[in-house]
């Protein structure tokens, strides 16, 4: 009988650090364009009140904006790992990882003053007793 040939198992080598802040500042800038800012220009309209939405579009926002804290976290780990001692750099490509990088943060700062005038403007929640008493 014949011996099976097993091939052995392939390391997984993770991208560059440089790659890994390129991809995560994509990813940052990508869930905030398409997921936070749509919701955010609907609650700044002057009607004020997403259609596309259930629920209350507040607690939305606060869901959309507490995954998008998490992505930054993530995105600015990856800035972080960036600066450690010990890789190998693409100076060109890093330069532009940090560029995207610092146009993502000023991204982020801005969404994040117009998320917390909206939480800070919330229209107070009114109560299905309230509602029906009116």
């Amino acid at each position: 009988m014949a011996e099976e040939f097993t091939p052995p198992p392939r390391r997984r080598l993770s991208p560059p650090a440089e790659v890994c802040l390129l991809l995560r500042s994509h990813a940052e800038a990508h869930w905030l364009t398409t997921k936070v800012v749509p919701l955010v220009r609907e609650l700044e309209a002057p009607v004020g009140h997403p259609r596309n939405h259930m629920g209350d579009p507040y607690a939305y926002l606060e869901a959309l904006w507490i995954e998008a804290c998490g992505r930054a976290a993530e995105t600015d780990g990856a800035r972080v790992e960036l600066e450690m001692p010990g890789h190998v750099r693409d100076v060109a490509v890093q330069e532009r990882a940090l560029r995207y990088h610092t146009a993502v943060r000023r991204l982020r700062d801005a969404i994040t003053r117009r998320v917390n005038l909206l939480m800070a403007t919330r229209p107070a929640r009114i109560s299905a007793t309230e509602r029906t008493s009116s």
